[in-house]
């Protein structure tokens, strides 16, 4: 598992230089100014006159005039701010590093710092919507889902926790699986990058994160439920005869065509889960001694493994599931219907080995115009899309690797922006895609975020260097707000 550091570089660290925010020059503006452009890792929108932008170093811009200017705000805190959401024109909320939940009252005028479970324990958040002004969704790392219908005065944690049927239980350290089976929240290593929700009275909302974590809710988040992507590489099922542990040249040939379709696609891992009989549980388990069964269900794995690692597809994206857990004698003691439990999620009507296709992208942003379209963008210049709610994802491309950071749909079109200056535009729904040929300025910066007014009209784009581009007819073309393009900005660091 990579490093939360190293997630946060790849994330928001988006500015090449090393420099540093010299806290000293802010006394050298007035209030309000922006002497210094600060790289900005978001924007909200609530209508087409009220717009905020927040960024590196807590920085917080603020527009009443359709972002036609801005003014820089005071937030409080020097902790970098990875989203901002509006519920209205007054209210909404900001959030970021270790935790950080801002709240505004006058459409980011003035800000303040609201207690949270996740400050304690140091967790970034990196998505907040605001559902309107007193209700919202806040998402980050380690599974943290957290909300509030109060304005923020308390916020209710909804974290994705684990317990001992979740495949990552085994991977736990053992004083993990302790806290687990006492009944303990041992919350999920997986980050939530973004969180969505259409305008009341709908009641959908959908999330997004790596791993390719997609949720979806239909009663407000009261309850969430995971969507699917969908791909065009088919699972795989190997029989073996009884107690067999080999697999067939025409298996061998069908795991390599398996794989053959796999390898290109950087954002699949496989998944290898060995399987066996009811017969062949009973004859290999006699006497509560499981280890012969264990022997054949490890050399199963491994057959195939062999297989699916000499078609070219690297260790590292390849997922045991199922594996036999040898020292199962040091958890009976505490949880004596261990070695059972795992017996009976290795049956199947035939021996074998189940090879799956697990989805993998790092996703970032997720929007939606209505409560049954919607897309997400992704590393590696992937994006998905949904017809039905979020219930199931199929992939897009567009013709660029790069990182799409943010997608945003305004009517027909549909404008993506990402990595060094990546910028791609849709006129056909999201089916096809291509660089801007006119309308849009030559930018070579990271753009981060991508947002339209609720009338579609006007979209704001903001990045690396304090970057505010504007549009006004639904993203045909852009202007540059700020820096002013005869001032060079000042370059600064990210993280």
């Amino acid at each position: 598992m990579r490093s939360r550091a190293a997630l946060l570089a790849t994330l928001f660290a988006v500015s090449l230089s090393a420099g540093c925010h010299d806290v000293k020059l802010e006394s050298r503006f007035g209030p309000g100014d922006i002497g210094i452009y600060d790289d900005l890792y978001a924007v909200s929108l609530p209508d087409d006159q009220h717009a905020v932008a927040v960024g590196y170093w807590g920085a917080i811009y603020q527009s009443d005039d359709g972002g036609v200017s801005w003014a820089k705000r005071d937030s409080g805190t020097l902790r970098s701010l990875y989203d901002v959401s509006m519920g209205d024109a007054l209210h909404g909320w900001a959030v970021g590093q270790l935790g950080v939940i801002l709240r505004t009252t006058d459409g980011g005028k003035t800000w303040s710092l609201q207690a949270n479970p996740k400050q304690a324990q140091g967790v970034h958040l990196f998505g907040v919507h605001a559902i309107d002004a007193n209700t919202a969704w806040a998402v980050g790392e380690w599974g943290t889902r957290i909300f509030t219908d109060d304005g923020g005065e308390s916020w209710q944690d909804f974290s994705l926790t684990i317990d001992e049927r979740n495949p990552r239980f085994i991977w736990l350290p053992p004083v993990d699986q302790d806290r687990v089976r006492r009944g303990e929240k041992v919350f999920e290593d997986v980050t939530l990058n973004d969180v969505t929700c259409r305008p009341p009275p709908s009641q959908h909302c959908w999330i997004a994160g790596e791993f390719g974590y997609v949720f979806y809710s239909e009663t407000g988040g009261r309850s969430w439920e995971r969507g699917q992507i969908l791909g065009d590489v088919q699972d795989q099922r190997i029989d073996v005869p009884f107690e067999a542990t080999d697999i067939t040249a025409s298996d061998t040939d069908r795991l390599k065509a398996f794989a053959a379709r796999v390898l290109p696609e950087s954002h699949l891992n496989v998944e290898i889960e060995p399987k066996a009989s009811d017969r062949e549980i009973a004859a290999l388990t006699k006497g509560g001694k499981p280890e012969p069964l264990f022997e054949v269900l490890d050399a199963r794995k491994d057959s195939v493994r062999g297989v699916i690692e000499d078609s070219g597809i690297l260790s590292d994206r390849i997922r045991n599931r199922g594996a036999p857990p040898w020292d199962f004698e040091d958890f009976l003691k505490d949880d004596p219907g261990f070695l059972k439990r795992y017996l009976d999620e290795r049956r199947a009507p035939q021996g074998g080995v189940d090879v799956r296709v697990s989805q993998n992208p790092f996703l970032f942003t997720v929007r939606f115009r209505s409560d049954d379209d919607g897309m997400i963008s992704g590393l590696g210049g992937l994006m998905l899309r949904t017809h039905d709610g979020g219930r199931t994802w199929a992939y897009e491309r567009i013709p660029r690797k790069q990182a799409v950071f943010a997608v945003a749909m305004a009517g027909p079109r549909a404008v993506a922006v990402g990595e060094k200056g990546l910028v791609e535009v849709s006129t056909d729904d999201g089916h096809s895609w291509e660089a801007p040929q006119k309308g849009f300025p030559s930018v070579f910066v990271f753009m981060r975020d991508l947002r339209f007014a609720p009338d579609s009209k006007l979209g704001l784009i903001v990045g690396q260097q304090g970057l505010i581009l504007r549009s006004q007819d639904s993203g045909a073309t852009w202007n540059q707000v700020l820096p002013p393009e005869k001032k060079a900005p000042q370059q600064q660091a990210g993280l």
